[in-house]
Order: structure tokens, then C-alpha cells, then sequence
């Protein structure tokens, strides 16, 4: 064997070992959520008398749906005297003018609800939540993005739970207005939910660390100053804060039948921009955060997995290697012999990829009734996720050489149905050469696809097909609307 051909195989077998040991951490999430299922919350104690409550409603330029979430925050079932809403309005544009009106318009109908608008964008969300936080009157604060819909009862399925002084953060878990709008909306939603049940509940179950999603919880206001207040100085405020604090000892709490709907990107550049901030501002936290984690008393249980979750994003990097790999390396393993192939090589794929699969189908059967339906989705779930390597990798290298950088928020349209359309709307979000990796690396892997047919070697075909159309659909969608002016890819129809 020549010396490139070892180190082809060196590098090849190391990157996939590395995403074995993270697949069977997939497998561990599903048995501390499967182990622990007696510790999940029950309802809360009744309450005699009812704290005040601040909701805080952090905006930038969401002229479409702006109107839509003051208006249902309003309708959140709460006594009006304990109750008081700010809408922090950073926007350039009509929202200003739209915010404004639906301040004004509920006001007069006796809500305690302030309109603040910024100049600047000085620290970004983390920066308006914080400004806003010195001039609230709640002793706790309910924080909801533009995105979302509150359920009338939310504030009632989750202050009793403060009850109990050492608890700092109820989260509820999020809903999808539009998840089926299109392939697209489907995935994200399957996506999330396998965050939200195994994630969040294998380690909330477990007594582990897990963390606030930005949104759709409430937070006890004096743990927010005791563990340091918002910070600026990442892109996910929440996930720092969240440890933060329970570095400090807060607990915190999941709800999983506390479902809060949410409008999901249904343009896959606000997607992969929304992707690229929350991976980006993962590892800026890990960086900031782990090493006290490490040094401190809690835990090895809860080190271990709080080290797993905030270095998860280096997997998108293991990734891009791993696809650039695959092709010489098969190639050797092929004129070593490919029997030796299907014996190692075939088995350490499985343990990486069946771990995804077997996540997101347990999650899909502890939510829906109807979850044999939506298994078909799931090698989409697992090819959209490969599609994602370049857009993270990305983030993962500006995170760990690059400045803090801006915060880009997600474009929201006010999708509810298939019948509504965002082509013709503003804040299109476009990319300009990481869509054309994306293509090189789909080609890339229908020559790999070619190769391992004209050689006989099916076994690896799943697999390649897998990264050949993640990278190809993430690719041509992003060009095919950019080109024509938002025009979604169809991809072909999955059967019901």
C-alpha cells in the first residue's frame, strides 16, 4: 500500500469513528428519555395568587407577522392587573409602524402592553431583552420570537411551577403552524421535534443540562441577574445563558405536552441561515462555557453529556471531510478487496446513520398517533442534514476564528397554509458561492454513485445516495430560488 493510500485510510476511518461515537450518543439520549419516563413534570400546584408577569416580544423587521403575535399574546388567559407585555421593536422598516398600531390598538383596550423601539441594534435580541429587562415589573418573563403563536393557556400551564424556589426556566416545547406546506417544512419539523422529545427530554429526565430555545418559556427574572444577565458576546444568548445558570444551580424544567405553535422557514436559505446562526453560536458558547463545566463539582454524568451537547456541531466538519474522503477511500478499500469493505466499513456507516433513524422515528412515535405515515420522511430527515455540512462547517470555522458577527435573523412570511405564498415578499435571504459547493459536492457523490455500481460494490449505495441527495436538494434549492426569485424546488411527491 503506497504512504497516501494509509493516510487516506487513516483519516477516512478516524472521522468516521468519531460520528460512530456521536451516533451511539443518539442511542443513549433514547435510553435515558426511555429509562426516565416516570420524571416527567405533572401539572402544576394551583396557585392562590398569581405573580406578575412580563412578556417580552423581541422584533426586527417582521412586517408579516408582527400583528399576528401581539394579538395572540393579548389572548393569553391571564388577570390583566398581572399582566404586562413589551414589544422591543429594533425594526427599519413598515414593522415599526405596524407594531406600533397593534400596541396602540391593544392598549386601548386596557392591556399594560409598551411599545420601545431602538436606534441601534447594540447586542442584538440579547441586547433589547436586556434593556428592556431594567424598566420590566414582572417577577418573571415569558419571551416569545415573531414566529410564534401562544396557546391562550400557556402563563397558566406554567407559572405554578415556580412555586418551587430553585426552578429558573419552564420551556415549553414547539409546535409547527406550517410543517405541511412542503417537504421542506416537513423535515424542519421532524428535526425539531427529535430536539425537543429525546434531546431536551433525555436530559431534562436524565438531571442533566439542557437548554432554553430563545423562545416559548418563561424565566425567573432574579436567576436571569444572578447567573450574569443576556449576554452579547455569542449568537445563542439562550444556550449561554441556560448553562450560566444552571451552573449555578437553577433547574430547570420541560413540558412536553405544552406545545407552543411556530411558523417553521419555508425558504431553505432562511433555513440554512437560521442553521448557520444556532451552529455558529453553539460553539461560540462552547468555547465560553465548557471549560467551567469541567473544572466544576456537578456531575460526571452531566459533564459527559453537557460535552456532547455543545460540541455536537463539530460533526459538520467531521462530515465535509468525511464526503471528500469517501470516494478515494473506496476506491482503496475496493482494490484491497471488498470483502474487507463490507465488514468494517459498511458496519461503522450503519452505527453513524441508523442512530439518526432510529432518533427521529422514536420521536415521531411518541408524538403522533399516525408516525408509521411520516417514516418515509426520515432518509429525507437524515439527506437534509448531510445537505446542511457545508452551510454549518461554515459556521463552526467562523465560531472558532472569526469575531462574534451580526445577528441574522430568520424571514418569516405569516405562512399558515399551502394556499399562502411568500415569493412576492420582502426578506428573501441569498447565498452566493456555498450553494455551488453544495452542487460540486452532490456531482461529487452521483460519480461516487457511478464508480460503486460499475464496480459492483452496492452495499455502500444507501449510503452514498443519502449524501449524493442531501447535497444536491440543499444545493439546486438554494440556486433555483435564488435565480428565480423565490420559486421553490418540488421535490418529487412522497405518497401517503
Amino acid at each position: 500500500m503506497q504512504p497516501y493510500e494509509t493516510l487516506i485510510l487513516v483519516a477516512y476511518f478516524f472521522v468516521l469513528s468519531i460520528l460512530g461515537i456521536y451516533g451511539w450518543h443518539r442511542y443513549y439520549l433514547v435510553y435515558e428519555y426511555m429509562k426516565n419516563k416516570d420524571r416527567v413534570p405533572g401539572p402544576p400546584p394551583p396557585m392562590t395568587d398569581l405573580p406578575v408577569v412580563t412578556i417580552q416580544l423581541p422584533i426586527f423587521n417582521e412586517m408579516y407577522v408582527a400583528d399576528r403575535l401581539i394579538d395572540s399574546v393579548c389572548e393569553i388567559d391571564y388577570p390583566k392587573d398581572r399582566l404586562e407585555i413589551q414589544v422591543l421593536d429594533d425594526s427599519t422598516d413598515e414593522t415599526r409602524e405596524i407594531a406600533a398600531a397593534a400596541v396602540e390598538r391593544q392598549a386601548a383596550l386596557g392591556f399594560d402592553i409598551k411599545y420601545l423601539h431602538r436606534t441601534n441594534r447594540v447586542g442584538y435580541k440579547a441586547g433589547a431583552l436586556d434593556e428592556a429587562l431594567k424598566v420590566a415589573h414582572g417577577e418573571f418573563v415569558a419571551i416569545f420570537d415573531a414566529d410564534f403563536v401562544p396557546t391562550t393557556d400557556f402563563l397558566m400551564k406554567t407559572v405554578g411551577y415556580f412555586q418551587d424556589p430553585k426552578v429558573a426556566l419552564v420551556q415549553a416545547r414547539w409546535g409547527h403552524i406550517n410543517q405541511n406546506y412542503s417537504l421542506l417544512t416537513k423535515i424542519q419539523a421532524i428535526l425539531l421535534d427529535g430536539h425537543f422529545v429525546l434531546e431536551h427530554g433525555g436530559r431534562n429526565r436524565a438531571g442533566c443540562f439542557f437548554n432554553f430555545n430563545g423562545t416559548a418559556g418563561v424565566w425567573r427574572r432574579t436567576a436571569i441577574g444572578d447567573a450574569g444577565g443576556w449576554q452579547h458576546d455569542t449568537l445563542t444568548e439562550d444556550l449561554d445563558l441556560s448553562y450560566r445558570a444552571q451552573l449555578r444551580g437553577w433547574r430547570f424544567l420541560f413540558l412536553p405536552h405544552l406545545v407552543t405553535p411556530a411558523e417553521v422557514p419555508v425558504e431553505m436559505n432562511a433555513f440554512k441561515s437560521q442553521q448557520h446562526r444556532w451552529a455558529k453560536g453553539s460553539i461560540q458558547t462552547c468555547r465560553k462555557v465548557l471549560p467551567a463545566i469541567l473544572a466544576s463539582d456537578l456531575p460526571r454524568k452531566v459533564k459527559i453529556e453537557a460535552f456532547f451537547h455543545l460540541t455536537a456541531n463539530f460533526n459538520y466538519l467531521l462530515m465535509c471531510l468525511l464526503s471528500v474522503l469517501m470516494f478515494p477511500a473506496m476506491v482503496v478499500r475496493y482494490n484491497m478487496g471488498w470483502t474487507e469493505m463490507l465488514l468494517i466499513d459498511v458496519p461503522l456507516f450503519f452505527v453513524a446513520t441508523a442512530s439518526v433513524f432510529n432518533f427521529y422515528l422514536v420521536s415521531q412515535r411518541e408524538l403522533y398517533a399516525d408516525w408509521m405515515t411520516r417514516v418515509k420522511y426520515l432518509p429525507v430527515v437524515m439527506a437534509i442534514g448531510i445537505g446542511l455540512a457545508v452551510n454549518n462547517t461554515k459556521a463552526v470555522f467562523e465560531a472558532l476564528f472569526g469575531a462574534p458577527g451580526e445577528f441574522t435573523r430568520t424571514a418569516k412570511y405569516g405562512i399558515s397554509t399551502s394556499k399562502d405564498g411568500w415569493q412576492n415578499k420582502k426578506y428573501h435571504q441569498a447565498m452566493s458561492v456555498q450553494p455551488i459547493i453544495e452542487l460540486a459536492l452532490g456531482l461529487y457523490f452521483s460519480a461516487t454513485v457511478v464508480y460503486a455500481l460499475a464496480h459492483g460494490i452496492y452495499g455502500t449505495l444507501p449510503f452514498l445516495l443519502l449524501f449524493q441527495f442531501g447535497f444536491l436538494y440543499v444545493g439546486l434549492t438554494s440556486i433555483v430560488q435564488q435565480l428565480g426569485d423565490g420559486v421553490m424546488v418540488k421535490a418529487p411527491k412522497i405518497a401517503d
